[in-house]
């Protein structure tokens, strides 16, 4: 039977039964292959999500794979069977935002995949076509349901644009960071380093290119040239500031809570760091991701520590929030 996971409110869900549904003009039904759960999941769930950027009932579900069964009238008839993902943001695709391709900052409102439109923790999944990016035939799938969080740190890498020879660094050792180093490493850089909570990240961070490692409270540089901050703590923010060299590149994707560090604006003029954010990822973070993906350079695999069916939802979420050391990117397979 196919089936879905629905959020009745914060603190309710149930799974119901799953109708597929039809693609219409422009659109394309996808069969999921699996689904991933992050912190923004946990958030719907506890209710934490901030106003505007979630709608109740709601099937969850922005991080996933799968592969084309029916495409709608428009939609070249290629398409079907072949393995995708796809982009989470629904934009208007006609306001000046969209039209320079940053369609993250579109001014008709916010619209996703997963929080306010229906999401991947059922069986299809239906959406615009122009969403969806096309994999290799031989990709796997279950590495491609981790490319979502990937094309948000692509779009930090391309905005960061580390030369070959640059010194960079990567602040923060969950799934985002571990993707920084990757994108990173692929730059060629004189030095990597990655700075974080805890030592038993360092493998890991060294098996994907890192070339240091160091936690924040021990001794830490200042004259690196590019810093990727993706842990979203009180004080990463700083800790990633403070690597810098004058005129250094900082780009910030955590998402700390209030109450958080601020940056000193004496010491970003002074230094003259430039300064980025991220929230999401545009068309070209997404193609980006994929051509990497695809030329073997990004390894999302070591990353999955657990996969769950959808009557598993209440354990996976459970499990991202548990902060047990053992856990990584948790699964549910459709």
């Amino acid at each position: 039977m196919s089936t879905a996971v629905v959020v009745e409110a914060p603190g309710e869900h149930r799974l119901v039964s799953h109708e597929p549904s039809r693609p219409e003009a422009g659109e394309a039904l996808v069969r999921v292959h699996a689904v991933g759960i992050c912190g923004s999941d946990r958030e719907l769930y506890q209710g934490n999500r901030p106003e505007g950027y979630v709608r109740y009932p709601l099937t969850p579900g922005h991080e996933w794979s799968g592969t084309v069964e029916a495409v709608g009238a428009g939609v070249p008839e290629a398409l079907v069977g072949r393995k995708v993902v796809g982009e989470g943001f629904r934009n208007c695709q006609v306001c000046d935002r969209c039209h320079a391709g940053e369609t993250t900052l579109c001014t008709a409102g916010y619209e996703e995949t997963g929080f306010t439109q229906p999401g991947a923790m059922a069986t299809t999944l239906t959406l615009p076509a122009r969403l969806l990016h096309a994999l290799p035939d031989d990709a796997d799938l279950t590495a491609a349901a981790l490319l979502e969080p990937a094309a948000c740190i692509a779009a930090a890498a391309i905005k960061a644009n580390a030369r070959p020879g640059e010194r960079v660094a990567v602040v923060g050792t969950g799934t985002l960071g571990m993707f920084a180093i990757q994108f990173l490493k692929a730059g060629s850089p004189a030095e990597l380093l990655v700075v974080g909570t805890r030592n038993d990240r360092e493998a890991l961070s060294r098996q994907f290119g890192a070339t240091g490692f160091r936690t924040k409270d021990q001794e830490l540089p200042d004259d690196f040239d590019v810093v990727i901050e993706t842990a979203g703590s009180a004080s990463a923010a700083r800790t990633a500031a403070s690597l810098l060299r004058r005129g250094g590149r900082l780009v910030l994707t955590g998402i700390p809570a209030s109450g958080a560090e601020g940056l000193d604006p004496t010491d970003l003029v002074v230094r003259q760091l430039e300064v980025h954010t991220v929230f999401g990822a545009a068309p070209d973070a997404w193609a980006h991701t994929v051509r990497v993906f695809g030329a073997g350079l990004l390894d999302p695999l070591p990353l999955v520590t657990h996969e769950l069916p959808l009557d598993g939802f209440a354990e996976a979420i459970e499990l991202v929030g548990s902060g047990d050391p053992k856990v990584g990117k948790v699964l549910l397979r459709p």
